[in-house]
Parts: structure tokens; sequence; C-alpha cells
């Protein structure tokens, strides 16, 4: 009861108070009015737009509150625009003229004008390996000797077949090698030559694994017109079959053609006699590529100026591709050289310093001009005083690791014969070795991956690289060094 009657007296008093409360505001708000009825019109216009922006204000808070946690949606980044040729050749010039590698780009825009030149529509029949795609050639041609066979990987290089379809266009067939043979090794003469068709028929069994969702994919991203050839259609009710038509198209794009066939081959027949025998033979299977043809021609009737600018647009990527590979193993080749230069010479530097502290100088003075020239090399605009802090990041982190560094190499150097009192600054040349061997590949792995040097990652990636092989590349360094005194020692000798 006292429980009760202490919860009926607290309502009440709420209550009470949450009266009083509301006629104050009342009498308040009516005060208010009767003044703003005083005022002039200036004054209720910026009254106005004072209370129109705090109820925005508050309206945008308490939204914030709504949301709050709630991961915020983020518009997908528009695909990157795609090469164009002047853009490509531009770019083609400046590479070459860097030392890059460019022939087999410049071959690329060769072999493009070529076809444009001729005027061929190319359609290539892509797929994996012993998926029938030299079998749906011979449906296609019937008239023409295409080597099938059960054992996959028949197909070993590209093969062009021309081909007039019913309407009179003239066609070229070009039969790529299958995907995902043993080695692998064709998979790439494939795909490119898959990008430099106007059309795509791309041949499968039934639904898509990984590898063949992601090159059909590729293609499909690029632009390129492709028609989906579903092989051995007899294999399927009519029902599974739009199950699985349904399927390609939900997993590639609603834009994707879908073809069933039936590229021929052999089947069993059983064959019973009168007399109750049975006798099992083979028969040629019917082709089935009507629906094919069709799609084929749905693409050949349209304007031909599409088919040519989508197979240009797909041949410069395709090229620029190549390019970007190139660029990147030049880049790969010269800061690995870079690199080592720069070791050599802090090892170098360290055995001829002649007094306390001309050693640090001199290290002080290459690593600048090691980042400076990487930075050049990835064309990564880097300021000094940018440099000079990330140095000085990396030197605090030397310092950890330095005790270990000199343990390490002085047990390396017990293996050396004959050592004199010079051990202890050939120790410090072998450790700077290491140092800027391990700094040069974080800088590069950095600038290559990031397109930029960001100290965090970078100090993090040379922590790892001062640890990584770090015997065996004392060894190299020690060797170095070891080979570098005796034929000073040996120069002195003959000096005497």
């Amino acid at each position: 009861m006292p429980i009760r009657l202490l919860l009926a007296v607290g309502a009440s008093v709420g209550a009470a108070a949450l009266l009083v409360l509301v006629l104050y505001i009342t009498d308040l708000g009516l005060s208010v009015w009767d003044r703003l009825q005083q005022a002039p019109t200036t004054f209720w216009i910026v009254y106005l737009l004072i209370l129109i922006g705090l109820s925005g204000g508050g309206v945008y808070a308490v939204w914030r509150v709504l949301h709050w946690g709630r991961p915020v949606s983020k518009s997908r980044a528009a695909p990157a625009k795609p090469p164009d040729e002047a853009t490509l050749r531009e770019r083609l010039e400046h590479s070459e003229a860097a030392g890059v590698q460019v022939d087999a780009i410049r071959r690329e825009l060769e072999e493009l004008q070529r076809r444009r030149a001729a005027g061929e529509i190319i359609v290539a029949v892509f797929g994996e390996i012993s998926a029938g795609k030299s079998s749906l050639i011979r449906a296609l041609l019937p008239e023409t000797d295409i080597a099938v066979s059960a054992r996959g990987g028949t197909t070993r290089e590209v093969t062009y077949y021309t081909w007039t379809s019913t309407a009179g266009d003239r066609l070229i067939l070009a039969d790529l090698p299958g995907l995902n043979e043993a080695d692998g090794a064709l998979d790439q003469t494939a795909r490119d030559e898959a990008l430099r068709a106007h059309v795509v028929i791309y041949v499968c069994e039934g639904d898509l694994t990984r590898d063949q969702y992601q090159a059909l994919r590729t293609l499909v991203d690029l632009g390129s017109p492709v028609i989906v050839a579903l092989n051995k259609v007899d294999r399927y009710t009519e029902r599974e079959l739009e199950l699985v038509r349904r399927r390609l198209v939900e997993r590639v794009g609603e834009q994707l053609e879908v073809a069933p066939v039936q590229c021929g081959g052999m089947e069993e027949v059983i064959r019973i006699y009168h007399d109750g025998r049975e006798e099992t033979t083979l028969r040629e299977r019917q082709p089935r590529v009507e629906d094919l043809r069709r799609a084929l021609q749905r693409y050949l009737d349209a304007d031909p100026q599409v088919l040519d600018a989508l197979r240009d647009t797909s041949v410069f990527v395709l090229a620029q591709q190549k390019l970007d590979a190139a660029v990147a193993e030049h880049r790969r080749t010269k800061a690995e050289a870079i690199v080592q230069s720069y070791s050599r010479k802090a090892v170098f530097g360290a055995l001829a310093a002649v007094s306390p502290g001309t050693d640090v100088l001199i290290q002080g003075y290459l690593g600048f001009n090691l980042i400076k020239e990487l930075c050049a090399l990835y064309e990564v605009p880097a300021r000094e005083i940018d440099m000079q802090r990330f140095l000085d990041l990396a030197g605090n982190q030397i310092k950890r690791s330095l005790n270990l560094l000199l343990a390490l190499v002085g047990n390396i150097f017990k293996a050396f014969p004959g050592m004199g009192t010079v051990v202890g600054g050939m120790m410090h040349a072998v450790v700077y070795g290491l140092i800027f061997e391990s700094l040069g590949k974080a800088v590069t792995r950095s600038l290559e991956s990031r397109g930029d040097l960001v100290s965090g990652p970078t100090l993090r990636m040379f922590e790892d690289n001062l640890s990584e092989n770090l015997e065996a590349r004392a060894k190299r360094l020690a060797q170095l060094v070891w080979a570098r005194q005796r034929d000073g020692e040996r120069a002195e000798s003959t000096v005497g």
C-alpha cells in the first residue's frame, strides 16, 4: 500500500508540473505573439528565416540520430573511361622514350589497322577446353574439314574459317584454343583473340563455373557483343533449359544473348528387332544451330560502324593492358637495379668513412637520393620534407634492430679467416647494405601498388623486409665487403 500511495502522489505531482509547464509556455507564446504583431516587416522576415534554419537543423539532427551507426551507402564508382587511340599512342611514345619495350603493343595496333583495311567481320568461338567449339564450327560449316576429337586440346592455335551467312554476310570464324588446358599456356592467346573480334560466341554446357564466369564477365564488361552458345541441349527438358538460361542471364547481364545449340556428333541408338534381339549402333546426331544463327544475324544487321567501334575499344583496352604490364615490368627491373646500386654505395660509403659520424652523413645523403630516384622512376611527385620525415621515421625503426643486425653479421664474419681490427667497420658496412636493400624494396612496393609513398605501410614493409631471408643476404654482402677489403690490402702491399 505505501508503494502504491507513493506512486500515486508522484504521478499527481508530475501531472501538475506538466500542466504548469504547458501554461507557462502558452503564456510565453502569447506574449511573444503580441510583441511580434507590433514589430516591423523586416524583423518578421529575419525571425522567420531563423525559425526555418533552426527547424531544418533540428530535423537533420534527428535524422542523424536515427541513422547513427548505419552503413552509408556509397554509389558505385563510375567505370573507367576506355582509352582512345590518340591517348594510347601518346602514352606509347612516352613509354618508349623511357626505355619500355613496346613492340608487342605496336604489333597489336598494326594488326588492328590491317583488319580495319580488310573490312573483315570476325566472330570468335571461345570457351573452355572440350566445350564443343570445333564441333560448333563444323555444324555451321558442314563442308569444312575440321579436326574434332573426344580428347581435349585438339585446337592448339587460332584457326580462321570463311563463312557466308544465310543473309549473305561474309564472316571470318576464329576457332580459339580452349581455356584451362593442362598447362594453361594458350589461355592468354585465346583471350586476346576474343577481344579482337567483332562478336564472341562463348560455348559452354549448362551453368557456368567460376573460371567460365570470370572469362565471360571480362568480355561483357569491355562491351564486346557476346552470344552464349549453350551446347548439348538435348540433355535438358524445356523447363530445365529455361532455368539454365535464366541463371546465365542473372549472373552475367540482361543484355546477354543465350542460344541453345546441339553441335552434332555421334549418339548411341539401340535397335530392337522383331525377334527381340537388341543391337547398339552409332549414328550421327543432327546439329541444331538455328537459334545461334538468328542471334548472330541480329548483331550483323545492326550498324556495322557500331560493331567496329566496339571491336576497336576492346583492342585499345587489350593494348593498354599490355602497355601497363610492360611499364610495370620495366619499372620493376629498373627499381631493382637502383636498389642494388644504392646498397652497394652504402656498403662502400661505410668502408670509406674516415672519421666518426661521416658514415651517417653519407648514408643519409644516399637514402634521400634513393627515394628521390625511385619516385622519379614511378613518376610520383615527392616533396623533400616528406622524404626527410620518412627517413627520420625509418631511422627510429633501424635503432631498434641495429644490435640484432650487428650480432648476426658478426657471427657471419667469424667464418672468414684472418679478420683484423677493421671488422667493426666491415660489420657496419654490411648492416648498411641490408638496410638499404630492405628500404628500397619497401619504397618500390609502395610506389608500385599505391602510386604514392605512404609512410605507415611502407615502414611496416621495411621492417618485414629486414628479417626476410636475412642470413643469406648478410652472407652475400659480407662476401662483397671481404673481397673489397682483400683487394684494398693487396693494393697497399703492392704500393709498399
